[in-house]
């Protein structure tokens, strides 16, 4: 173990960097609490998505490297901000004209639409802890309605009713004069509407612990600030969460990247050292955009489950999280077999390669041995060449090339098989455009099949690509247009797999009738 960290405590893998700084928040003195806290939030105004999960799992990925070089016991907390008011109706949600009849309301006293739940806000923090309960996170759960009603929050509220002026010093400076004008760091629970209500104050008493103001209607309230009738603005609630759980590490995205001075300014106005924070790049959607829960636009959780595995979505997560990266359907294939890869290489490295590797960071001291003898690439190929339908078309052709493999034996493979043809049938056929070859591109798919048809030697990929590249050789300059040609006339699409790989395992014969069907036109 002592090897292990001295080599963590030199590691330039992001999340031992960031496992390092956090430590020397403690180099003097450690947590009076006991242990490191880690924090993630969650705005439940839509469905959890990847990037909530993505928050997660690149906390857990710290929280692990902290564990590696430190022996200070950790938490993580998933804070749910489900007592927020719904400001607007999400896209693609069912019940649009009842959640309409609702707005301001906390998310958990908006009726659930998909009808499974108590509530709207309730329906989707069951869906954030059933995706993390899938990957085994260790973490616990807080919803923020349970947090202000209960009482936890009493006595951080009260310091925010005695550090009023100041606070509200800390925000105006962030405010237009327009917006200054009214507003307060509270925001009034109607005590008979249960809205949300954002208004200014007419009073605020340090003594009583309570706030004035008048309602839409001209109504006056006096209100006390505990107990689930008040909460706080966004802003004013992040530094204070932070102060009442002494929170010491928290992640967030760019877009909140301007208020970490406002954040941790309340933090100290109210008594706590700020905790240290990482700013992760936002994801993308296929047009650039950026993801959003509210709009729906990107990949859905279940959605990326549906074409591929759940250790793969952890090796996106991992890959360089200060750029922002494209999140859409096809980056899955990439992103699956370079996580296998990642797993094959791990078993022969020293331990400074071991914590420079992604899967070390997603399993940590466990991880698997990597059965897919067929990358996944190449099972979308045999998908499209086979026009599956189903997995077991598939593994007619691999038990052929690796005979001793089975469902049974090679389980990642198995449910690679499944997702490639999923994959497919959703995302490759609907876009497959086959060319005819061009006179140049006729003659080496000729030479091609008659040396396929000669071809005496071991059915290996490294040997098959080798009598493909030497058609391509003498003809094509740079040799990637003799690959394109090959994917472009063959597959119907313009880019594919090592192509002697995909000889050998789609079959010779069978390949050789695909040429057949590519120069005869059969395949437009």
């Amino acid at each position: 173990m002592s090897d292990l960290r001295d080599a963590a405590m030199s590691s330039k893998a992001w999340p031992f960097e960031e496992a390092r700084r956090l430590l020397k928040r403690f180099e003097k003195t450690p947590p009076e609490k006991g242990y490191v806290l880690f924090e993630t939030g969650y705005g439940p105004s839509g469905l959890p998505h990847i990037g909530t999960f993505g928050e997660v799992l690149r906390t857990t990925m710290i929280r692990r490297a902290f564990e590696v070089i430190s022996d200070i016991p950790t938490r993580l907390i998933s804070f749910s901000d489900d007592l927020d008011g719904m400001r607007k109706v999400p896209g693609k949600l069912p019940q649009q004209d009842m959640l309409n009849d609702h707005l301001q309301m906390p998310l958990t006293s908006v009726p659930d639409p998909f009808g499974t739940h108590d509530s709207f806000g309730a329906h989707n923090n069951a869906m954030l802890c059933r995706f993390l309960d899938t990957f085994g996170f260790e973490y616990d759960f807080y919803s923020s309605t349970e947090f202000y009603r209960s009482g936890q929050f009493d006595d951080v509220l009260k310091r925010c009713v005695e550090k009023y002026d100041d606070i509200m010093k800390v925000m105006l400076k962030s405010l237009r004069e327009e917006r200054a004008a009214t507003y307060s760091i509270f925001l009034p629970i109607h005590p008979e509407t249960g809205r949300v209500l954002y208004v200014p104050m007419k009073s605020v008493d340090p003594v009583n612990h309570t706030v004035t103001f008048d309602d839409e209607e001209g109504r006056e309230w006096t209100l006390p600030v505990t107990g689930g009738n008040v909460k706080l603005q966004w802003k004013p609630d992040f530094g204070a969460r932070w102060a009442a759980l002494e929170v010491d590490f928290e992640m967030y995205g760019k877009d909140h990247s301007t208020n970490t001075h406002i954040y941790d300014r309340i933090c100290t106005i109210l008594g706590q050292k700020a905790p240290e924070h990482f700013v992760y790049e936002l994801f993308l959607d296929e047009g650039g955009q950026k993801i959003s829960k509210s709009s729906g636009n990107g990949i859905s959780i279940d959605e990326w489950l549906t074409y591929a595995s759940a250790e793969s979505l952890s090796y996106f997560m991992y890959q360089k999280p200060k750029t922002a990266k494209r999140l859409h359907f096809d980056v899955i294939p990439k992103a699956v077999d370079e996580y296998h890869q990642q797993l094959r290489a791990y078993a022969d490295q020293d331990a400074t390669k071991r914590l420079a590797n992604p899967v070390f960071h997603i399993h940590g001291h466990n991880v698997p041995a990597s059965n897919m003898i067929v990358p996944f690439s190449m099972l979308l190929n045999l998908a499209s060449v086979a026009m599956a339908e189903e997995k077991e078309q598939l593994w007619g052709f691999i038990q052929r090339y690796a005979p001793e493999a089975s469902a049974e034996t090679h389980p990642d493979l198995d449910a690679a098989a499944g997702f490639a043809v999923r994959y497919y049938n959703d995302f490759v056929k609907p876009k497959k455009v086959y060319r005819a070859p061009t006179d140049l591109e006729r003659e080496a798919l000729e030479e091609l099949r008659d040396k396929l048809k000669a071809y005496d030697g071991p059915i290996d990929g490294d040997e098959l690509q080798s009598v493909v590249f030497s058609v391509g050789r003498e003809r094509f300059d740079p040799m990637r247009d003799w690959f394109k040609a090959l994917y472009e006339v063959l597959l119907g699409a313009s880019q594919g797999p090592r192509f002697g790989g995909f000889i050998a395992l789609y079959g010779i014969d069978e390949s050789i009738a695909l040429i057949e069907q590519g120069l005869n036109g059969d395949l437009i």
